[in-house]
């Protein structure tokens, strides 16, 4: 699968993209909004065993991870996992593309792509203190649907870190 756009080439994850997705976690991890997200890991052999994972999945469309790429150098990745009207949608950029349309680009192409033509409900959750997560979702036409606490992490006495998170969605004709 390959998908080309004004400015962006997108093909899914292979196992060769195991540096790339290091460098955009490592980047992610650094980040502000790191909190809301589970921790990334950043191994080596992890992450070939993830990206060799992701490679032999994708082609199902049922867990569908996505390299975006500006020219050849992986900027980001997108995931869709199959629910029952539609997709959960999820992504993650390098810091150095945020805020230049690279996100929203890539992820109107591939919800063309996956419903071609076809009614479905594609859903995002985000945390609602990451403003340029909430910003992207509402610039895609996605509406917000729910409101949840949301916990990845514990304090020192073992209790849960909570946070505000929501749920949005697109439904896409």
């Amino acid at each position: 699968m390959e998908l080309k756009t004004n400015r962006l080439f997108i093909r899914f994850v292979n196992q060769s993209d195991w540096k790339s997705l290091i460098e955009i976690w490592d980047d992610f991890n650094q980040s502000e909004y790191a909190r809301y997200d589970v921790v990334h890991t950043e191994t080596e052999a992890e992450v070939q065993n993830k990206a060799k994972r992701w490679e032999e999945v994708s082609p199902g469309m049922e867990h569908v991870f996505f390299a975006v790429l500006l020219e050849t150098k992986m900027i980001g990745y997108t995931d869709f996992h199959k629910t029952s009207d539609g997709y959960e949608c999820g992504y993650c950029f390098h810091s150095k593309y945020n805020g230049k349309g690279y996100a929203k680009e890539s992820i109107e192409a591939l919800i063309r792509y996956l419903s071609n033509g076809r009614k479905m409900r594609i859903t995002a959750g985000t945390a609602l203190e990451n403003a340029p997560s909430v910003r992207l979702l509402k610039s895609l036409g996605f509406e917000k649907i729910k409101e949840e606490q949301v916990s990845f992490y514990k304090d020192v006495n073992g209790n849960d870190i909570y946070f505000k998170g929501a749920i949005f969605a697109l439904d896409v004709e």
